[in-house]
């Protein structure tokens, strides 16, 4: 079993940055699926993450054991509903939008999921999701019926009333597709006023990007999109 939030913990501790790539499961062409997991293993990701705003395949588990069966890095769900929570993933990020309102997803759907993952066997790391403007409408937007946010000072609070709430990682999102990912002087603000380990994803393109994120404070980049798009981004300037 692994002990993914004490190992987070400890490439904090030792400014060792930490990278995910995530996969959407109805994105995934199961032909080249074989290939895909190789671009990833060949990667520098360090996590793989799993999930998606909707998602409506019901081949999540068959998804992982495939994963699993040719690479040994962590899998992690990242589920926009009860609907996506998989046995075989080594753990889950029990998101709180603190962002928004929706009472669905700020307790709602976790009520829901807590008989199920307490049978389980995942590591639950409960973690304050805040969304944050990004230029354009994202899915998690649009299915969760909450604005992002846009003032500075405001996503530093949330972020400290999250930490304050009890949550073990802050995860700062553009969203998927995001026009714009996450910016430098947000990251740096929200990173310099938390003790607990900060995700920044959404939005970005380039490893430069990557690199940005990391240097203002991410200590873990999740890129999505950008690798759907193009298996060979870890290949690239």
């Amino acid at each position: 079993m692994k002990n993914l939030y004490s190992d987070i913990l400890s490439a904090k501790a030792k400014s060792e940055k930490l990278l995910a790539i995530l996969l959407d499961p109805d994105k995934i062409d199961w032909d080249n699926l074989n290939a895909l997991i190789s671009k990833i293993c060949e990667s520098p990701a360090t996590h793989i993450f799993i999930g998606g705003s909707r998602v409506f395949t019901d081949r999540i588990d068959e998804l992982i054991v495939e994963i699993k069966d040719h690479c040994e890095l962590p899998i992690v769900l990242f589920p926009g509903n009860p609907s996506q929570i998989s046995h075989h993933a080594d753990g889950i990020l029990f998101l709180s939008l603190l962002s928004g309102r929706n009472p669905d997803f700020l307790i709602g759907h976790h009520v829901k999921a807590a008989s199920e993952l307490q049978r389980s066997n995942l590591e639950i790391i409960p973690t304050g999701y805040i969304l944050v403007e990004s230029g354009s409408e994202t899915a998690v937007a649009k299915v969760s019926g909450t604005q992002p946010l846009s003032d500075e000072n405001e996503i530093v609070s949330t972020s400290l009333a999250g930490q304050m709430l009890g949550k073990k990682l802050i995860y700062l999102e553009a969203g998927s597709g995001a026009k714009n990912a996450v910016s430098a002087q947000v990251i740096q603000s929200v990173s310099e006023h938390l003790e607990i380990p900060l995700i920044v994803g959404g939005g970005i393109r380039s490893q430069s990007g990557i690199k940005t994120a990391h240097e203002n404070g991410a200590d873990l980049v999740v890129i999505g999109t950008a690798f759907e798009n193009d298996q060979n981004f870890f290949e690239r300037d």
